[in-house]
């Protein structure tokens, strides 16, 4: 049996990026994005703007490329 997910019309999913660390498994940031993995900057705390912008420059050295995914 096949298990899919719905969702109705006034609850679409939400979506996140998340850079995982290259060293350190389950460590890593996650953002708030769209679909097309891309944040809302003026919706984020300074610190999260910071976290972001340092995740994004630090992607293969000691992030993984970011992962967008669908969150309840």
């Amino acid at each position: 049996m096949q298990a899919s997910t719905s969702y109705p019309a006034s609850r679409e999913p939400g979506f996140e990026i998340r850079f995982s660390s290259l060293f350190n498994a389950g460590h890593g940031y996650a953002f708030p994005c769209d679909a097309d993995g891309r944040v809302d900057l003026d919706s984020v705390s300074e610190r999260g703007r910071v976290n972001y912008m340092f995740a994004r420059a630090m992607v293969g050295r000691d992030y993984a490329c970011p992962v967008v995914q669908a969150v309840e």
